[in-house]
């Protein structure tokens, strides 16, 4: 027992460390952001936050994308048919770039009609649209870029794709501070000043990851990048169709919690996007347990090893609650910081309290991006999320949301509590579901 743990460990820390740093360092941005643009004014933190809630959007197509993408292809890589993941990854950038594109024109054209949806603040919605119209070039290739590096991720080369991410996040947050405040003869640029360092920085990512995948030899069938193959196009959405709805269902009700917090003001809106910030920092490590797990479990179930894929989970959800419990201790450690930011003291009184509900929020999001999303999605058992959204998040969460925020006028804490509990009431139903191990299946067959 004693070896296989170490086997495990071993193999899940090649996968999970670099996924944790590659997350940490993307969340990274975010946080300069709104470190950086909290110093030139509180609605120019709001607002951006608000903005980028459109990326967020195109990120959960994406992430549907890849993720769908990435789990037959750990499991076609784990049967060494490498001439399947090559089609599968076509098929992936094809899909990717049409989403991509979507995004660019509505952020470009119609950035003020978006920014009405989140807030009814004038300067606000100018901030915002200001903001939309530079980033929106990055969204036109953020998909490409996204799908090259999940292709290294899968291929075994996980901190290639690190390191380029932290290459250009590095980049990013050294152009934020140039063109955010005016350094080295720059203008000062404010918000516009943060899109145009995303912009920068996301082509020399893209660029780097064409480098080094073409490096590596690893190829992509450009055949089905335009053409359909029939069975692989079946297999693929077959997995990727569910994880859609998935992402598409929780993304708008996460963007509808944005939507009730909006309009709750602009002090609400501020500790909100500072809490989310601290949140995703510390979350990368659930990621990297959760993303990096179910690749692992691929690479198991791919190859027909059940039994040992089985042990693996169990692991897993062990260390996803020790994961948790961290992470819940590290953003209680960090509230200091957070509340050194420009604030006004009503919306510091918030971001503490936040920050409290976020640090218990951590153990049950941990394991259930470890379940769902990684041991779940790794089998093809991606039903169930539906299931735990709509119940969850659509049926319960969502309405009392918006009652509160809009008829009953709740105060903004007990509003975040109540968009902060969907992850806790899920726990129960996926760890029974997890004991009937149906997730436990080779998709190659």
């Amino acid at each position: 027992m004693r070896q296989e743990n170490k086997t495990f460990f071993k193999e899940l820390n090649k996968l999970m460390l670099p996924i944790a740093f590659q997350t940490f360092m993307l969340a990274a941005v975010a946080a300069s952001d709104s470190i950086m643009l909290g110093l030139v004014s509180q609605d120019s933190l709001a607002a951006v936050s608000l903005a980028s809630k459109i990326q967020f959007v195109q990120n959960i197509g994406l992430a549907a994308l890849v993720g769908g993408g990435s789990v037959l292809a750990s499991q076609y890589f784990g049967k060494n048919d490498f001439k399947k993941v090559s089609s599968i990854f076509s098929l992936v950038l094809r899909y990717s770039v049409i989403i991509s594109i979507i995004f660019w024109a509505i952020s470009l054209f119609i950035p003020e009609e978006l920014m009405r949806i989140f807030t009814d603040d004038i300067n606000m919605i100018n901030i915002g649209s200001k903001y939309l119209r530079v980033s929106s070039w990055s969204y036109l290739i953020v998909g490409i870029t996204q799908t090259y590096l999940c292709m290294l991720k899968v291929s075994n080369k996980a901190y290639l794709s690190a390191i380029i991410s932290s290459i250009a996040v590095v980049l990013n947050i050294l152009l934020n501070a140039v063109f955010i405040f005016g350094l080295i003869g720059f203008s000062e640029m404010g918000a516009e000043g943060a899109a145009l360092a995303t912009v920068i920085a996301r082509i020399i990512e893209l660029i780097l990851s064409i480098i080094i995948v073409m490096a590596y030899k690893i190829k992509l069938d450009k055949r089905n990048i335009i053409s359909f193959e029939g069975t692989i196009e079946k297999e693929f959405w077959k997995i990727s169709s569910p994880i859609l709805l998935n992402e598409a269902i929780w993304g708008i009700g996460v963007t509808i919690y944005s939507i009730a917090i909006g309009h709750l003001g602009s002090d609400a809106t501020a500790a909100n996007s500072i809490a989310s910030v601290v949140k995703d920092l510390v979350t990368s490590l659930c990621r990297g347990i959760g993303v990096g797990g179910g690749i692992l479990l691929g690479y198991k179930l791919g190859s027909n090893k059940l039994d040992e894929a089985k042990s693996y989970g169990n692991k897993l959800v062990k260390l996803s609650i020790i994961g948790g419990i961290i992470c819940g201790l590290i953003i209680l450690a960090t509230m200091p910081i957070a509340l050194q930011m420009d604030l006004s003291n009503n919306a510091k009184d918030y971001l503490t309290i936040m920050l409290i509900i976020c640090a218990f929020y951590m153990v049950s999001k941990s394991m259930n991006v470890a379940i769902i999303n990684g041991i779940f999605y790794a089998g093809g058992d991606s039903k169930f999320d539906t299931y735990c959204i709509i119940t969850t998040m659509w049926f319960m969460i969502i309405p009392l949301a918006l009652i509160g925020t809009f008829v009953f006028s709740w105060p903004v804490l007990v509003i975040y509590l109540i968009i902060s509990l969907d992850e806790a009431i899920k726990i129960p139903f996926v760890l029974a579901r997890y004991k009937k191990y149906k997730w436990l299946k080779n998709l190659t067959k």
